[in-house]
C-alpha cells in the first residue's frame, strides 16, 4: 500500500469552496488506488472541514519553519506528496526533497494564482483583463514551483495553453485534470417549479465579493422588469461589506452559508455570476449545470468550461447585455430549457469522472516507475530545486533559530 502525503494550506471544506471539493475528488482517486493517505496542514480544523478520519485518512498538524516536520516526514516516508497550491510547495517542498528525495512531488495548482491576481489588479486599475500584467513576482514564484515539481495538475484547458505557449512550460510536467463529476442529477425541477435568482460562492474569495458588489449595481434594473423576483446571495464567511447590502424591500437578500447546495440550486431558476476576474474553472457554474440551473456569467466566468459546446446559460460581454439576458433567461421557458440541456451536455461530454480517472492513475504509476528519467528531462526544474533548497533551507533555519 503506497503512502500518500497531502500538504494543504487548509484542511478541505467541500461545502464552502470549490477548492475543497476539488481536493476531495483527488483524495477519492488516490483512495481507489488503495493509497494510505495522510493530510497535513498548519491550519486548524474548522466546523466546515470534511471529516477525513471517517474516511480512514490520518490528519496531522504541522508547523512552519520547524524541524518537527522533518522528523514527521522521515517516519511517514511517503512515495507520493501532493501540495495543494504553490505556497505550500514553497514552504515544505525543500524539506520533502531533502528528507524523501525519491517521493513523487505533485502540485495541484487549483487555479493559477498569478493569473487571478493579475486580472484583479487590472480590474482595480480600470484596465481590460486582456491587458493584465502576467509577468509578476507571483508568476515567478508559482512557475518556479511548477518547475520544481514532478507533475502539476492544471484544472483549465485555457491555463494549460497559457503555460505552454506564453511561458514555455514543458507539457511533460503538466497534466490537465478538471473537476470530475460522477453523474448528472437524475431529476431536476421544471421551469415552472423554480423561482428567483441565485448567486453563490465563498465570500472570502475576492472575485466572489466583487461579483456581489456588481450585482448590487445591476439588480435594480433587473428587478424593475421582474418586480416579483428576488436575488438570494449565498456564501460562507461573508464580510461586513456584503452583509450590509441585505435589503428586503429591494429583494436583494444575503442568505449566508448554503448547507445543502443541491437543494438550493434546484430551487432557483437562474444563477447570476458577473465575475470580472478570476482563474481556473468556476465550481458554482459546474454545480449549476449538474443541477439543471442555467447561469448568466461573463467570459471570465465561463473560461475553460464549455470547449466547442454551447454554454449552459448565457455569456455576457457588457452590463447592458447582462441585464437583458438575465431577464430573458428568467422569463422565456424555451430559452431556459435549451440552456439547461446545454449544461447537461457539457457535464456529459467534458467532466465525467470516468473520462479522466483511469488515465490519471496510469500516469501516476508511470511516473513512479520512471521518476529518475522523468526528472532528467526536466533539468531546469532540478536547477531550481537545487538553488531553492539551499536558499529557502537556510532562511527557514534562521527563522527557526530566531524563534527559539
Amino acid at each position: 500500500m503506497k503512502q500518500l502525503l497531502i500538504i494543504g494550506h487548509t484542511f478541505p471544506e467541500p461545502s464552502t469552496t470549490a477548492a475543497g471539493s476539488r481536493m476531495m475528488q483527488l483524495i477519492e482517486l488516490f483512495k481507489e488506488e488503495k493509497c494510505q493517505i495522510t493530510f497535513a496542514s498548519t491550519a486548524a480544523v474548522s466546523e466546515k472541514t470534511a471529516n477525513l478520519q471517517r474516511q480512514h485518512i490520518s490528519i496531522q498538524n504541522i508547523k512552519l519553519n520547524d524541524v518537527s516536520f522533518d522528523e514527521f516526514i522521515k517516519k511517514l516516508n511517503p512515495e507520493i506528496v501532493v501540495f495543494d497550491r504553490y505556497i505550500t510547495e514553497e514552504q515544505f517542498g525543500w524539506r520533502v526533497s531533502e528528507n524523501c528525495p525519491k517521493a513523487l512531488k505533485i502540485l495541484d495548482t487549483e487555479d493559477l494564482h498569478f493569473l487571478r491576481k493579475a486580472r484583479e489588479e487590472a480590474v482595480k486599475a480600470n484596465k481590460p483583463v486582456s491587458e493584465a500584467n502576467l509577468f509578476s513576482e507571483t508568476a515567478k514564484r508559482e512557475l518556479a514551483s511548477i518547475l520544481r515539481c514532478d507533475l502539476s495538475l492544471i484544472i483549465s484547458e485555457y491555463e494549460m495553453e497559457l503555460l505552454q505557449s506564453r511561458f514555455k512550460i514543458a507539457s511533460e510536467i503538466l497534466y490537465y485534470l478538471p473537476f470530475l463529476v460522477a453523474a448528472v442529477s437524475e431529476s431536476t425541477p421544471t421551469f415552472e417549479e423554480r423561482q428567483n435568482f441565485l448567486a453563490i460562492g465563498n465570500l472570502l474569495h475576492a472575485p466572489n465579493v466583487d461579483s456581489v458588489l456588481q450585482l448590487k449595481k445591476l439588480w435594480p434594473e433587473i428587478r424593475q422588469q421582474l418586480p416579483d423576483a428576488e436575488l438570494h446571495i449565498y456564501g460562507a464567511y461573508a464580510p461586513q461589506q456584503v452583509l450590509q447590502l441585505n435589503n428586503i424591500k429591494e429583494g436583494f437578500l444575503i442568505k449566508g452559508w448554503a448547507d445543502d447546495l443541491e437543494m438550493a440550486m434546484k430551487t432557483y431558476r437562474v444563477q447570476l455570476a458577473p465575475l470580472r476576474f478570476g482563474a481556473g474553472l468556476k465550481g458554482k457554474l459546474l454545480d449549476a449545470m449538474r443541477f439543471g440551473l442555467p447561469t448568466v456569467t461573463t467570459e471570465i466566468g465561463a473560461e475553460g468550461m464549455c470547449g466547442e459546446l454551447p454554454f449552459g446559460g448565457t455569456i455576457s460581454t457588457s452590463k447592458e447585455k447582462f441585464i437583458d439576458v438575465s431577464v430573458q433567461l428568467y422569463s422565456q421557458k424555451d430559452l431556459w430549457n435549451k440552456a439547461q440541456q446545454n449544461g447537461f451536455s457539457i457535464i456529459e461530454n467534458r467532466f465525467q469522472k470516468k473520462m479522466f480517472s483511469d488515465v490519471f492513475k496510469n500516469q501516476i504509476q508511470s511516473l513512479l516507475a520512471n521518476l529518475e528519467k522523468h526528472r532528467r528531462q526536466n533539468f531546469m526544474g532540478q536547477i531550481l530545486q537545487h538553488h531553492t533548497l539551499q536558499s529557502t533551507k537556510y532562511l527557514a533555519k534562521w527563522i527557526e533559530a530566531k524563534g527559539k
